[in-house]
């Protein structure tokens, strides 16, 4: 976490409507407190060069006009590498970091939890349009300090021949393997164009559309009560998770999950095929006493960020030991 010149630690937390916490706060009240956006109002966006760097980062807000908290996140990314690329920067005459698919590369990098308004800044930054695309990534593989694999993330892509990687004797050369005083000096011919590894994006990011996942565990389960509501808007077969956390009998006919604590509370992720007009009908159908948020659900091999509705009032009686069970 990057405000006022200072980093401040996060830490995951499986309770914590955010997922983590910094000085042992939910990073969502941490957010609030400051008038900033929750972690739901943010996009994650790769950082693979100085967008890490907390110097940076400060150079951004004086010169750029960022504002706000930035939340930055450990990431190990795995198929995908910073490498040099192909032009210098007119600016200082250094070469600059861009990314490239590499079969076998793990690195690691960073995440932004950035809000629109941060992204804004960094297409400026990154001459969006111009020397970089803003993309989801394709391919590649993204998990944060917490375990949870981050897909379709955020990133700058070279968007122009001067941000394609270098190849120099036909491969790329890694930022780590060389200095960027050497940098500087290598001769090589820009690498083509990738076009099956990313998507351009086209406009403001929008959180919603991020991930699309969501967890289920009681009436929108396939076959359950709700599924009707459920089924249009999902695409791909059910795959059965769990999550940290409790499911407690509201006594009203559906269950209340409670995140966080020694539990696991079981059901099923489904892929919707469009996150954004799917979400309004799932929230106004889950009602005022549940709360959209986040988390770190996990199937058989890994685990992965889902949407989930977590119960905000009170609970009763003690929970539910087996699944809940069928309308």
């Amino acid at each position: 976490m990057h405000l006022d010149a200072a980093a401040h630690r996060l830490e995951p937390a499986s309770a914590a409507s955010a997922g983590w916490t910094v000085g042992g706060r939910d990073l969502d009240g941490w957010l609030a407190a400051r008038d900033a956006a929750p972690m739901t109002s943010r996009v994650p966006v790769l950082a693979f060069g100085s967008n890490r760097c907390p110097s940076k980062l400060t150079w951004l807000r004086e010169h750029l006009g960022l504002r706000g908290p930035v939340v930055v996140l450990w990431a190990r990314v795995e198929g995908l590498a910073a490498v040099w690329a192909a032009g210098l920067r007119a600016r200082d005459g250094a070469r600059p970091a861009t990314l490239a698919v590499a079969p076998g590369a793990v690195e690691t990098h960073a995440v932004w939890m950035a809000t629109p308004d941060q992204v804004r800044v960094l297409d400026r930054c990154e001459g969006r349009g111009e020397r970089y695309d803003l993309v989801r990534l394709r391919t590649g593989r993204v998990t944060t300090e917490d375990g949870a694999r981050l897909d379709g993330v955020w990133t700058y892509w070279a968007g122009d021949p001067v941000r394609a990687p270098l190849l120099v004797d036909g491969l790329p050369v890694p930022v780590t393997a060389v200095g960027q005083e050497a940098a500087r000096d290598l001769v090589g011919e820009a690498a083509p164009p990738a076009p099956d590894a990313v998507t351009v994006v086209h406009g403001d990011p929008d959180p919603a559309s991020w991930p699309a996942r969501v967890f289920v565990y009681g009436t929108l389960l396939p076959g359950r009560r709700a599924w009707s509501l459920m089924a249009p808007h999902v695409t791909g077969e059910p795959v059965t998770a769990w999550m940290p956390g409790r499911v407690h009998d509201t006594g009203r006919g559906y269950p209340a999950l409670v995140p966080g604590g020694p539990g696991r509370a079981r059901g099923a992720v489904l892929t919707l095929a469009d996150p954004p007009a799917a979400l309004p009908v799932l929230d106004r159908y889950e009602g005022p006493d549940y709360r959209r948020r986040r988390a770190v659900v996990h199937g058989e091999h890994d685990a992965a960020v889902a949407w989930v509705w977590a119960w905000e009032g009170p609970v009763h009686g003690a929970p539910l030991t087996t699944a809940w069970p069928a309308d």
